[in-house]
Order: structure tokens, then C-alpha cells, then sequence
């Protein structure tokens, strides 16, 4: 990873090393469609200045990228966002968004490897844009919780109603997220971690 201080990766930075006292580093990533709030997420939870790629857009996304529900978004993540949380002194998150726009997920694969959990942003405006996100987890065996952003303009669904919409088992943990503040973006990353020691102790359990 780079770093050139402004907002393009060049090369890791010695606050982005893993913490002295860490026992374990988990490597997560934030997925979801484009404008669900990944970037903020991230930006919001890191104890690190994260890094980004950040983009304005650009005429040349005109006709292919759908800005339906954010039509007044100015920038798109074109390669990834990254961040480190420590949920403990021992235990580290390294936090990897990824690209929205379908037109950026081949990059996908190489974030993937890897990880551990995933969570899955949603925004009620536009619940059509999980499917395929979901899809791609599940296709690779990859844990995850989704987590409901709430915006301001957005329609309020009970999450029963929610988890009927997106079809989605009742054993994957759903919860509401406002991707801005730190203290409820911290509680999906615990939420996620929960869910996967409980995946974990099930398997070991005869």
C-alpha cells in the first residue's frame, strides 16, 4: 500500500503498523452498493487518518454508473478505502471499503482474499443494489452482517420487513448503523465479530 499524502496509496505510513501490544489482526471488508456509505464508515471508525481513493466524477461515468437515490454524490471510491480500529488491546481490525460501482469490481477479488467477515452496507432507498453484493459473499464463503444506514430521507422498514425484502437466512445478524458516528459503526464491527465466534464455536462444537 502507498502513500503519498495526499489522498493516493503509495506506502504504508508507521501509524498504520500494527499496534505493540496486538495479539491478532483481522483483516474486514465494507461492501455495498455505490453511495451506501462505505467511505464514511471507514472514516468515521479508524483510529487512524484513513486513506482513500477518492475520486470526482466525471462525465465518462454518465450512462453507465446508476446514481439513482444519490444523484447529488460527487465522488466515487475507485480502488479501495482503508483503516485500522483496535477493539481491544489485543485484537486489531484492518478495515478495507470497497468500489460501489460495478464497473470497479474486479478489484474486488484481491480485497476479498483474506478476510475474515464482511459487513454489508444498506440503504433503504435502494435495496436492489445488496443482491448482487450478497451474491458475491456467499459465492465466496465469506461471513457477514448487514448493517442498515440511516439516512435522513430514507423510508423506515421494520427489520423483519427488511430481512423478508433481501431474503436473508435468519441466523445473519442485521442491525442499524448511522456510517457517520464512531460509536455505531464500532458497534457493527462488534456485531460482525460476535457473529463470527459464534460461527466459529458452533463448528467446533460436536
Amino acid at each position: 500500500m502507498d502513500y503519498n499524502g495526499s489522498e493516493t496509496l503509495v506506502g504504508p505510513r508507521p501509524e498504520d503498523m500494527l499496534p505493540a501490544t496486538a495479539a491478532a489482526a483481522v483483516k474486514v471488508v465494507i461492501v455495498g452498493g455505490f453511495g451506501v456509505g462505505k467511505t464514511t464508515l471507514v472514516g468515521a471508525v479508524s483510529e487512524i487518518r484513513p486513506l482513500t481513493t477518492e475520486e470526482t466524477m466525471t462525465q465518462a461515468g454518465v450512462g453507465i454508473d446508476d446514481l439513482s437515490g444519490v444523484e447529488a454524490k460527487t465522488t466515487t471510491t475507485v480502488a479501495m478505502d482503508f483503516g485500522r480500529i483496535s477493539l481491544n488491546e489485543r485484537l486489531v481490525l484492518y478495515l478495507f471499503g470497497t468500489p460501489g460501482q460495478e464497473r470497479f469490481w474486479f478489484l474486488w477479488n484481491g480485497l476479498f482474499d483474506g478476510a475474515l467477515g464482511a459487513v454489508v452496507l444498506v440503504d433503504t432507498r435502494r435495496l436492489e443494489v445488496c443482491f448482487d453484493v450478497m451474491g458475491r459473499l456467499e459465492d465466496r464463503g465469506v461471513p457477514f452482517v448487514v448493517a442498515v444506514n440511516t439516512f435522513p430521507e430514507s423510508p423506515v422498514y421494520s427489520m423483519d420487513e427488511l430481512r423478508g425484502a433481501l431474503d436473508l437466512d435468519d441466523t445473519v445478524p442485521m442491525v442499524d448503523c448511522d456510517a457517520r458516528n464512531r460509536g455505531s459503526s464500532r458497534d457493527v464491527l462488534m456485531a460482525l465479530m460476535q457473529y463470527l465466534h459464534t460461527l466459529t464455536t458452533n463448528r467446533e462444537t460436536p
